[in-house]
C-alpha cells in the first residue's frame, strides 16, 4: 500500500468515523442518563435522511444552483433531518420509554420496547415511502477542493467532516459547559439525589433525547448525501455506532467520539486489505480485542444508578 493509498483510506475512514460518533453519542447520553440501549436510534438516523430528502427534493430546482443557493439547500436539509429527527426521538421516549419509567419497568422490558419501536419504525418508513434506494437531489457540484498527498477531497466529504466536527465540539460544550449539561450529569450520576436538588428529572431525560436525536437525524443526512437514503439504512451504522459508544467507554461523550473514529479507519482499513467482505470484521474484532484487556471502554464507562 502506497502513501497516496494510506491517505485515501484515512480520508475515507475519517469521513465514516465522523459519522459513526455523531450517531454514537446518541446511544451514550440515554445510557448514560437511562442505562437504556436505545436501538430504535438507528431510525432516528434513518428518518433524518427522508427529512433531508423530502425537503430537498421539494425545493432544489432541476438547474444547477448557486454557490449561495447550495450553501442555502445544505443547511435546508440539514436542519430538516435534525428537527426530524429531534421531534422522533421526543415521541420515541414520551410514548415508548416514559410509561415503562414510571411503572419502574425492568430493563428487559426497554429492550423488547426499543427493538420493538425499531421494527416498527422501519417498516412504516418502508410503507410509506416505498423499499428503494434514493439519491438526495443534486445541491452542488461535487468537485475537487483540494488534495493532500494527492489524494483528493471533494465538497461532500469535508462537507460531512466539518459538520461533524462543529456538532461534536457543540454537545461537548453543551454537557459540560451549561446548565443542561450540568443536568444531564447529575441525573446520569445520581438522579435521586439530582430530583432532591431540584433538576427536573423528565425534562433532562426529553431533553437528552432530544439532542441525541438531532445528532442522529443530521448525521441521516449527511450519510444520505454521501451515500443514498432508503428504509433500513440506519441498520448497520446504527449498529457499528453502538460498538463505538462502547469502545469509547459508555456514558462517555468523548469516548463516543473516539470511539467512532477509530471504528470508521479500521473499517476503511479492513476493506482496503481484505476486501468489502471483511468490512464489519475488522471493526468488531478490535472492539473485542480491546474490552478483553479493558472493559469499560477506551476512556471507561460513565454510568451510575439509573433514572
Amino acid at each position: 500500500m502506497s502513501i497516496n493509498d494510506v491517505w485515501d483510506v484515512s480520508v475515507l475512514g475519517l469521513i465514516l468515523g465522523s459519522l459513526y460518533a455523531v450517531i454514537a453519542i446518541g446511544y451514550t447520553l440515554v445510557y448514560g442518563v437511562l442505562q437504556l440501549l436505545n436501538f430504535a436510534h438507528s431510525e432516528v438516523f434513518m428518518i433524518g435522511g427522508f427529512g433531508g430528502l423530502i425537503i430537498l427534493t421539494i425545493v432544489v430546482p432541476v438547474a444547477a444552483p448557486s454557490g449561495m443557493q447550495s450553501a442555502g439547500y445544505v443547511l435546508l436539509g440539514l436542519t430538516a433531518g435534525a428537527l426530524l429527527g429531534g421531534v422522533l426521538a421526543y415521541f420515541l421516549e414520551k410514548v415508548a420509554y416514559r410509561p415503562l419509567r414510571k411503572r419502574n419497568a425492568p430493563r428487559l422490558v426497554y429492550l423488547i420496547a426499543a427493538i420493538g419501536a425499531s421494527f416498527f419504525l422501519y417498516n412504516l418508513v418502508g410503507k410509506i415511502f416505498g423499499r428503494n434506494h434514493s439519491r438526495m437531489p443534486s445541491m452542488y457540484e461535487n468537485k475537487v477542493l483540494f488534495t493532500v498527498f494527492d489524494t483528493r477531497v471533494r465538497v461532500t466529504e469535508l462537507l460531512i467532516v466539518v459538520s461533524a466536527v462543529v456538532m461534536l465540539v457543540g454537545v461537548d460544550y453543551v454537557v459540560n459547559r451549561t446548565k443542561l449539561g450540568s443536568g444531564i450529569r447529575a441525573v446520569a450520576q445520581d438522579p435521586e439525589v439530582a430530583s432532591l436538588m431540584g433538576v427536573n428529572i423528565d425534562k433532562v431525560v426529553s431533553r437528552t433525547f432530544i439532542i441525541g436525536g438531532v445528532l442522529g437525524g443530521a448525521a441521516g443526512f449527511l450519510y444520505g448525501t454521501y451515500v443514498q437514503v432508503w428504509f433500513t439504512m440506519g441498520f448497520l451504522p446504527g449498529i457499528t455506532a453502538f460498538a463505538a459508544a462502547v469502545l469509547g467507554g459508555i456514558g462517555n461523550v468523548r469516548g463516543a467520539m473516539l470511539g467512532g473514529l477509530v471504528l470508521g479507519l479500521v473499517e476503511a482499513f479492513t476493506v482496503e486489505i481484505w476486501g468489502d467482505a471483511w468490512r464489519y470484521v475488522g471493526a468488531f474484532a478490535v472492539l473485542v480485542l480491546v474490552l478483553m484487556f479493558r472493559p469499560t471502554g477506551i476512556l471507561g464507562e460513565r454510568v451510575a444508578r439509573t433514572a
